[in-house]
């Protein structure tokens, strides 16, 4: 005998207001501007929790995400790995402390390893 499965009802949102109600509410958080003379970065590696693969983590990171997502992309691309960014900091695969110093202190981040 076949079996009747039910389908899940979508849930509709509507609203007669002005706006769209789906966004998202902020967190209270504004993207701060980036003056690259004015932020401190550090450079380590990291093996913790990770199945023994090293990272080079970048930070503390002010709070800008959509600045620092194209940070990343352009480490990622200049050392060839893969990497993520994470709220307050960068991670990038693999021991590439020279090169990512050298590429944020020609960017005007003062940078410590």
């Amino acid at each position: 005998m076949a079996k009747l499965i039910k389908r899940e009802e979508t849930n509709l949102l509507w609203s007669d207001e002005e706006g769209d109600l789906r966004k998202k509410q902020g967190k209270g958080k504004q993207a701060l501007d980036i003056n690259p003379s004015e932020i401190d970065l550090k450079i380590q590696l990291e093996k913790n929790k990770r199945g023994g693969k090293i990272v080079s983590v970048i930070m503390p990171l002010p709070f800008n995400p959509k600045y620092f997502q194209k940070l990343t992309k352009e480490l990622k691309k200049l050392c060839g790995t893969g990497g993520s960014y994470k709220e307050s900091s960068i991670e990038i695969q693999g021991d590439h402390r020279d090169k990512l110093k050298l590429h944020l202190e020609n960017l005007g981040f003062k940078v410590k390893l």
